[in-house]
């Protein structure tokens, strides 16, 4: 427990934070399921979209001054936000607003890096005047107190505080990789970099950022009217703003801990491709699974349709509707037919002698009668007629879906309509 005095000191930070979250990525690993949608609205967990996670963690944090920078298909993440996220008061001074890429003066440009995204928003940060900026991924799902990095970062003198991960050596390629001193500065970072370091005492270790970053809001200005003057910048934080205001000594790094456990490194997964994203979901069934979405000190906030619960009907031998180790959500139908360790979206209907098992099922998914469904994430909207097989011929579905590296097979309507 924090006393009351780190409580009112972390209060004031956070209410003295602007979030900026980055929600423009277009998320191409995941496949044909950001084809109609940015990758943070893509839908996670039975009743949530991944930019759910983010949101609510600024809201548990009490930031409540939150910019969502949207760019491709931005229309997919503007229903959720105006129906999940328009609790907060604007008399208060409390707001969710989105921020898309436009034209701005003179030059009309997309968002050309994550620095850019930002920097093209700087009337923005300037209006409501925050002592610190917080830059944010709206793309991970975790769940983590932000007053704590504040409060770290407030203490360590840091104009820049990057949160940080350890991550096995061989998959550290994919991040920006940080070496730190006794005092968790930052003396070094670099980008993907082909040969990670490892961590000192720690040879299958490296320390990864996470794409978040705490900024003092003075620095940060400063710094991007900088990066904007620079022609062969790429307008990046990891690839240039980062390991530039490394050399002024005042970048620190915030490890990752547990919620609850301050000596745990705290869950976080990057869902960006199709095997990522089902294993992520499929956790989430077992019996105690590291996400735990049945927290009532840290919810997840979204926009819960009016639903009716979900129904299992028919009791007979040949003909008995159960799920077991599965999360059902609210306007589903499960009659007559078999769930194993599956994820059901809401308004998800499989008809009699029908089996779903190991597999994503996203929202007014209708699965006809004796079909077999193992291993395997079916988009939102598809029909899939009587008798159907996914999952268990794979050149089958390679011809005829996309089947991962992992051998998920993904089916949306438009294969099911080719």
């Amino acid at each position: 427990m924090r006393d009351s005095s780190e409580t009112r000191f972390v209060s004031r930070l956070t209410r003295d934070t602007v979030a900026l979250v980055m929600a423009g990525g277009r998320g191409t690993r995941l496949m044909q399921l950001t084809t109609q949608r940015a990758k943070p609205a893509v839908p996670f967990g039975g009743k949530f979209r991944i930019i759910d996670f983010t949101l609510s963690n600024c809201i548990n944090s009490g930031i409540r001054r939150i910019g969502v920078l949207t760019q491709y298909k931005s229309n997919s993440l503007l229903r959720p936000l105006q129906l999940g996220w328009s609790f907060l008061r604007g008399q208060f001074g409390e707001f969710v607003e989105l921020l898309p890429a436009e034209q701005r003066g003179e030059i009309a440009s997309w968002y050309a890096g994550t620095a850019d995204a930002v920097y093209q928003n700087l009337d923005f940060i300037k209006e409501h005047q925050p002592a610190h900026v917080l830059i944010l991924a709206g793309d991970h799902v975790y769940k983590m107190d932000y007053g704590r990095m504040l409060a770290h970062h407030a203490r360590s003198g840091a104009m820049l505080t990057v949160g940080c991960i350890e991550v096995p050596v061989g998959e550290a390629s994919s991040f920006g990789v940080m070496e730190v001193d006794e005092n968790t500065r930052v003396v070094r970072f670099e980008e993907k970099p082909k040969q990670p370091r490892s961590m000192p005492g720690k040879p299958d270790r490296a320390l990864a950022s996470m794409g978040i970053y705490v900024f003092d809001a003075h620095f940060l200005l400063r710094w991007l009217m900088r990066d904007a003057g620079i022609a062969e910048s790429s307008h990046d934080f990891g690839k240039d703003v980062v390991p530039s205001a490394i050399k002024e000594g005042v970048v620190y790094a915030y490890e990752f801990t547990d919620l609850y456990d301050s000596g745990k490194q705290g869950y976080w997964r990057d869902v960006g491709t199709v095997d990522a994203y089902w294993q992520a979901n499929i956790e989430l069934t077992e019996v105690t699974p590291e996400l735990n979405l049945y927290d009532e000190e840290w919810p997840i906030w979204t926009h819960t349709p009016q639903l009716p619960p979900a129904k299992f009907v028919f009791n007979d031998d040949a003909r008995r509707g159960c799920a077991v180790d599965s999360l059902v959500s609210g306007g589903c139908i499960v009659s007559g037919a078999q769930v194993s360790r599956s994820v059901l979206f809401s308004k998800v209907r499989i008809d009699s002698g029908s089996s779903v098992e190991e597999s994503v099922v996203l929202p007014d998914v209708r699965i006809g009668r004796n079909c077999r469904v193992h291993r395997a994430i079916i988009d939102e909207g598809c029909v899939l007629p009587d008798g159907t097989t996914i999952g268990v011929d794979r050149e089958r579905d390679r011809r005829l879906f996309h089947v991962s590296e992992g051998g998920v097979t993904l089916v949306t309507r438009e294969m099911l309509e080719s």
